[in-house]
């Protein structure tokens, strides 16, 4: 049914969540600012570092000059703790391996900056596994506008009705649905089933094996 594959990266492919709650709650622990537990940055993630520092400040202080400065003590503190705990999720390598093997071609798009996004897929995948990677960059509108996905499917040369695209959060799926794509769920990702299910998910996963079946 499908030959290509666009993947969000965390929540989906990776569990990043340890680590990024642990970069947040260090720079908000060293400004003297109130913590959040880790469980916490499941909803926080998903829309791009920016709104990542937004969300972990308190309200108060939530304007564009102070957003700015913790966004970049963000990027310097991540930048040497990215891969601390983050691995990707159960199943995840076995099945990129089998729709390679297959000849599908795979893709990355995340709302994380593009450096960042570039990184964690050469450190945790073998070589070769994706066949586009896009992370946030200048020039391309973010998640869930559907530019990202139209570049990777330029860049590939699919059309949308051979693309499937999988992620874990209501962000994905609006993405999918704005790109004209029909859309997969990864249920065992940072949001979990009952938002996938009201974003309107065409499938549900719940492992990544599942993906073969489809």
């Amino acid at each position: 049914m499908f030959d290509t594959y666009l993947f969000d990266l965390d929540g989906t492919l990776i569990d990043s969540l340890d680590d990024l709650a642990d970069t947040c709650n260090y720079i908000l622990a060293e400004a003297g600012l109130p913590t959040h537990p880790v469980a916490a940055y499941r909803y926080f993630v998903g829309n791009g570092a920016y709104k990542l520092a937004e969300r972990m400040l308190p309200e108060e202080m939530r304007d564009a000059e102070t957003i700015a400065r913790f966004k970049a003590a963000f990027d310097r503190r991540y930048s040497d703790h990215a891969l601390d705990k983050t691995r990707p999720y159960p199943g995840i390598l076995e099945t990129a391996a089998a729709l390679k093997a297959r000849g599908a071609r795979l893709a990355v798009l995340s709302n994380k900056p593009d450096p960042f996004v570039r990184r964690l897929c050469a450190a945790l995948f073998p070589a070769g596994t994706f066949d586009a990677v896009c992370g946030q960059r200048d020039g391309v509108a973010a998640k869930p506008a559907p530019d990202g996905v139209f570049a990777i499917l330029a860049e590939l040369s699919v059309e949308r009705e051979q693309a499937l695209f999988i992620g874990d959060s209501d962000v994905d799926i609006r993405t999918a649905r704005n790109a004209g794509l029909k859309s997969a769920g990864a249920v065992w990702g940072f949001r979990g089933r009952e938002e996938l299910v009201r974003a309107g998910a065409d499938f549900l996963l719940n492992s990544a094996g599942e993906l073969l079946g489809l």
